[in-house]
């Protein structure tokens, strides 16, 4: 079993503005918008590539106590309940971040307390 680097996750208070500056900077294009006003930028064939996508997502003020950015991983020919047990025995824990528990990943910490997402869909 093993995961892939899938997403990068920055909170921002202007979400839009961070895209057209990151598109720029690394040749890039914007995925998708959602309703919360965050924003998806990545490479032309979007997520589930090798190369992880980024995702500004927005916020009133970035918070301090877990940091502007975290990570999401993908399950690479597995599933998500066994990676989440697989790194818990290597020593994450379950996070609590204010998810409802209908969310499509999980949130756990690593053993320094950061945060990072392991997501649904398994990538081949």
């Amino acid at each position: 079993m093993a995961l892939r680097l899938s997403e990068l996750i920055l909170e921002s208070t202007s979400p839009e503005e961070l895209a057209r500056f990151w598109c720029g900077a690394l040749d890039l294009v914007i995925l998708s918008r959602e309703d919360d006003g965050s924003v998806e930028i990545g490479p032309e064939s979007g997520f589930g590539g090798v190369q992880p996508t980024i995702v500004f997502s927005t916020c009133a003020e970035p918070s301090a106590h877990r940091g502007r950015l975290h990570l999401d991983v993908n399950p690479v020919a597995s599933t998500r309940s066994d990676e989440v047990e697989r790194l818990r025995g290597l020593g994450a824990r379950e996070a609590d971040i204010g998810q409802t528990g209908e969310e499509p990943w999980t949130v756990l910490q690593d053993p320094e307390g950061n945060v990072f997402c392991v997501l649904d869909t398994p990538l081949q």
